[in-house]
């Protein structure tokens, strides 16, 4: 990973739990999310508006992942785990192999909706 990418990420992190701590995404917070991710965050604040992110919690270990709409006609569902994976094919195409993008916009997706408390939970 490059500096570049390191810091962004940093930046990022800070933004994602200042938006945990007080419960809601600012404009200000959704700008630098913005500023860092370009057109994944504007398509990921697109699918978490639209309920497209569900939380799945196996019990008893209480290990999650999330399932994340695709914005494709066929509505395609992606296992993703926010910080590290997606299944979608962006991500090993663009995160992956070319490593021109820091997330994926359903990574982003599931972030944000998990900070904001706006998921769908499921057991």
């Amino acid at each position: 990973m490059s500096v570049t990418a390191g810091v962004a990420l940093a930046v990022a992190d800070a933004v994602w739990a200042e938006i945990r701590s007080a419960g809601l995404a600012s404009d200000e917070h959704l700008s630098i999310l913005e500023a860092l991710f370009g057109k994944n965050m504007v398509r990921a604040s697109k699918i978490l508006d639209e309920g497209g992110v569900r939380r799945v919690t196996g019990a008893p270990s209480g290990r999650s992942l999330f399932l994340v709409m695709g914005e494709s006609k066929r509505k395609e569902e992606y296992i993703c785990f926010p910080e590290h994976l997606c299944t979608c094919y962006s991500f090993f195409y663009d995160i992956v192999s070319r490593g021109e993008q820091l997330c994926c916009k359903h990574q982003l997706a599931a972030r944000l909706a998990e900070a904001v408390s706006k998921h769908q939970n499921i057991e």
